[in-house]
């Protein structure tokens, strides 16, 4: 008997990848930055889970002879924060719904008692930012743990997030199921020792799925899911 389901956020609960890819350009032109990220070279940078993160994998590997302030980090942090304020606007004007399913999905598994948490490398604004206008501005009740941004020193594909949740939730590894949409996402949930479902979208149906439970294009058909994931729900 599944007693939780643990969610990730970017490109799961949501298609918020290419707006995030937008954001991060706006705010290079707002620092007076050349750099632009196309379709194809996002693809590749996101290989790299964390923005801050993905922002220094850039520099060391397409920006070799970027000359690094003195104090890199505080300017990572900062053109970071700026991507985040582009992407939260984009998130409040209604720009980044919810996957097909998804939020059919939260409601009907809180209404039947499964506990839900959150495992993400996202911030912790721009998670709330999301599910405020996806579920409403008590979207918290859903959730009994909300990991995200840098809680844990290592990001995914380390289980470290799923670890975090699970001694939130004081649940082993086999009393949960994972809801992901990447490769990374995958070996982390199954690292941590967590049966895996994974959800395609447009940046990651071309990757390696191997370990994963089931595979799906979306959650449209909810009752496939429920059936595949053995969740006693309706259909």
């Amino acid at each position: 008997m599944i007693k939780a389901i643990i969610f990730d956020v970017d490109g799961t609960l949501a298609d918020t990848e290419d707006a995030h890819r937008k954001s991060f350009n706006k705010a290079f032109v707002e620092n007076g930055l050349d750099w632009n990220w196309d379709v194809a070279l996002y693809d590749k940078l996101l290989k790299v889970t964390g923005g801050k993160e993905r922002i220094k994998y850039f520099v060391e590997s397409f920006r070799q002879g970027f000359t690094k302030p003195a104090d890199y980090d505080g300017f990572v942090k900062n053109l970071h924060a700026v991507k985040t304020g582009h992407y939260t606007a984009m998130l409040r004007d209604g720009l980044i719904p919810l996957r097909p399913g998804i939020k059919q999905l939260i409601t009907e598994a809180h209404r039947a008692g499964i506990t839900l948490a959150i495992a993400t490398t996202t911030t912790p604004e721009n998670v709330s930012a999301l599910l405020e206008v996806g579920l409403g501005k008590d979207w918290e009740k859903y959730f009994s743990a909300n990991g995200c941004g840098d809680i844990v020193p290592n990001k995914k594909p380390a289980p470290d997030i799923y670890d975090w949740v699970l001694r939130e939730l004081k649940l082993s590894p086999a009393d949960c199921i994972a809801l992901e949409d990447s490769y990374n996402g995958l070996h982390s949930a199954l690292a941590a020792g967590i049966k895996t479902f994974v959800t395609i979208n447009p940046y990651t149906s071309k990757q390696d799925f191997t370990g994963a439970a089931a595979v799906f294009d979306d959650l449209g058909d909810l009752p496939r899911f429920y059936r595949a994931a053995g969740l006693p729900l309706p259909g």
